[in-house]
């Protein structure tokens, strides 16, 4: 027999499968961003830490930067390591800096 605990988590899934799944879902937009910072120029996109601090300083909410310092950090992977991030490690990443800050 099932105890109510462990249907609900059977229906809903556990709290790690729902955070795996909100952090899944934003993948797809870090990905759309890819075409944007490809073109840019190493001094443009290094320059993207200061707009993100910028944007930090006037209250942006880092929910809302995730999408972009993602893409940005991937983008400077492939150029100096040659390598791309894999979707799975994109989610792992957004593991470990929402470890970090209090929800």
């Amino acid at each position: 027999m099932l105890s109510l605990g462990t249907l609900a988590t059977k229906i809903f899934g556990s709290s790690n499968d729902r955070r795996l799944k909100t952090f899944n879902a934003r993948v797809p937009a870090i990905n759309a961003l890819e075409q944007y910072f490809q073109p840019l120029s190493d001094d443009d996109l290094r320059g993207k830490t200061g707009e993100f601090r910028q944007r930090i300083a006037n209250g942006e909410d880092l929910d809302n930067l995730l999408p972009e310092a993602f893409a940005t950090v991937r983008e400077a992977a492939k150029r100096t390591l040659g390598q791309r991030h894999f979707d799975a490690q994109l989610v792992g990443g957004m593991c470990c800096t929402t470890a970090r800050s209090p929800k």
